[in-house]
């Protein structure tokens, strides 16, 4: 399947993106975390993504923006290997995670889930308190030392910015708090085991824009010691968060570049027209 030359309008408003001051500019010196090669990924007999490479730098935020269904996160899945939980599903290519192959036959998939968390677009607190939503990823790893159980707590709390507002309450429920603080508690969740990689996928979605300030003002501070990959249909969240954007269409991707080149001056028409809002 071809990627077509013509793009649908939808009649609607170009959007208005700003991006800010200083964005979207490759840190020097940056180095490669994940490596992407001739990517291709099937979905029993529909492919969902074709031929993709790419890659994506350590210590930095990349956005995967695109039209629904375009395989933003299936490529997302793809990085801790989720999509293989889906019958049927076939890959083709390489995915290097700092130099490891992924899709390596002897590679522990349980030691590659430590190392690239997740955060999903629902936030899915387990049904036990903070401070347990928390603990959970080191108790499963055989952590008993309440110590160091209480040490990592705070620090993954204070990690998500949420330490403040959870402190005095640390056996409480997580699913008693609101749901911006919920995906602040599965973001704490996910940095307790010391990730290399954090991907959230659509992590705003359902959150106000308060809570949703808070999340990216959060993606900014995590940033200085994990690589985070977003996935978000918000063309403006996107020019807010991230260092490097990718556009996706159809399953291919069309364009790869630094946030402010994607947004202000893109190779591509059909990214010019996604993110003017010509279609998409």
């Amino acid at each position: 399947m071809d990627t077509p030359t013509q793009t649908p309008s939808s009649g609607r408003p170009a959007r208005s993106v700003t991006v800010p001051t200083g964005k979207g500019q490759s840190a020097p010196g940056a180095v490669t975390k994940i490596s992407v090669r001739d990517l291709s990924l099937h979905y029993g007999a529909k492919q969902a993504l074709f031929d993709i490479s790419m890659d994506i730098l350590g210590n930095q935020v990349t956005a995967f923006i695109g039209p629904s269904g375009c395989g933003k996160s299936t490529l997302l899945r793809c990085f801790n290997r989720m999509n293989d939980l889906v019958d049927g599903v076939k890959v083709r290519g390489s995915v290097m995670l700092s130099g490891q192959d992924i899709f390596a036959p002897d590679l522990d998939v349980i030691e590659l889930r430590k190392r690239v968390g997740m955060v999903f677009q629902k936030s899915n607190p387990f049904p036990k308190s903070i401070y347990e939503n928390v603990a959970y990823g080191l108790r499963v790893a055989g952590v008993t030392d309440k110590a160091v159980l209480d040490e990592t707590v705070e620090k993954s709390l204070r990690g998500a910015a949420l330490w403040d507002e959870a402190k005095d309450r640390l056996q409480e429920s997580g699913l008693g708090l609101s749901g911006g603080q919920q995906q602040r508690l599965c973001i704490a969740r996910a940095i307790a085991v010391q990730p290399d990689i954090i991907l959230m996928d659509e992590p705003c979605s359902a959150l106000d824009p308060i809570a949703t300030a808070k999340v990216e003002e959060l993606i900014h501070e995590l940033k200085s010691e994990y690589t985070i990959i977003i996935v978000t249909h918000s063309m403006q969240q996107a020019a807010r968060v991230s260092d490097k954007t990718a556009f996706f269409y159809l399953g291919k991707l069309i364009e790869y570049a630094d946030t402010q080149t994607v947004f202000m001056n893109p190779a591509n028409p059909q990214t010019e027209a996604y993110v003017s809002g010509r279609f998409g």
